[in-house]
């Protein structure tokens, strides 16, 4: 995969060269402070030390101008004769040479290692991204298949207890459509939108399809139900509950 942002890993900005500035400061302090003890010994060590740390932290560009003002002031001030810019001898070549060589190489290591890390990094971040999307898919394709599959246990409960079908009641109002053939010729006054009459509607009391209306729930209830001889009989009821991607709805019908 190739990655293009890989060689913006180091974050620039007006912080990034402060930073750079104070590690060549104390650099710089810190060779002054051994220039007693080793006096013109390893005069860039320091700053290559420096522009290492630069380089790992803050990026190319810090790190080679801290390479590049530790040259000038490790000439200046740690090579002999100290202070002095227009002589220019073996040591001075020396330092010419060494220095930066040593410095770039390790600067170089250092931003290839430091690329190959944001590599994977993006990577490993564009793979999270997609494996969570992916999850979210399954997921969603999972609440999907179960509600397509709750709509045909539905539609299969719905023709099986045809005939002992009382009425279905969407939870949610406005979640069910009127359907031609789930409605009766009957319909009582004050019916609630959420419910579809069944085949058996207009035999139930409409005291109990009233109170059933505002009060129904998966399980068992008894209606008054209208027989052969005109008078109403006490029957056990039955409701169950399907969930549907159109919503949730409660089916009443006669139990047996």
């Amino acid at each position: 995969m190739e990655v293009q942002n890989a060689r913006r890993w180091a974050q620039g900005g007006t912080r990034a060269w402060l930073s750079a500035g104070a590690a060549l400061a104390i650099a710089g302090g810190v060779r002054m402070l051994l220039q007693p003890l080793i006096g013109p010994f390893l005069p860039g060590t320091a700053f290559s030390i420096a522009a290492s740390l630069v380089q790992y932290f803050l990026g190319l560009a810090p790190a080679l101008t801290v390479m590049l003002l530790g040259l000038c002031i490790a000439d200046y001030l740690f090579v002999p004769p100290y202070g002095i810019i227009g002589a220019f001898d073996r040591a001075d070549l020396i330092l010419a040479i060494s220095y930066p060589l040593v410095t770039l190489l390790v600067i170089v290591l250092i931003e290839c290692l430091r690329r190959s890390q944001f590599r994977a990094e993006l990577i490993a971040s564009v793979a999270q991204s997609r494996y969570e999307m992916l999850l979210r898919h399954d997921n969603e394709r999972m609440l999907t298949r179960r509600a397509v599959d709750e709509t045909h246990r539905l539609l299969r409960h719905l023709s099986h207890h045809h005939k002992t079908f009382i009425f279905i009641k969407a939870l949610k109002r406005d979640a069910l459509q009127p359907v031609d053939d789930l409605k009766t010729q009957c319909v009582l006054p004050r019916l609630p939108s959420e419910i579809a009459p069944g085949p058996r509607f207009a035999d139930v009391d409409p005291d109990d399809i009233q109170r059933l209306s505002k009060a129904l729930w998966p399980g068992s209830h008894r209606v008054h139900l209208e027989g052969g001889d005109g008078a109403p009989k006490l029957i056990e009821c039955i409701c169950e509950r399907f969930t549907t991607h159109a919503g949730d709805f409660l089916v009443l019908r006669i139990g047996g």
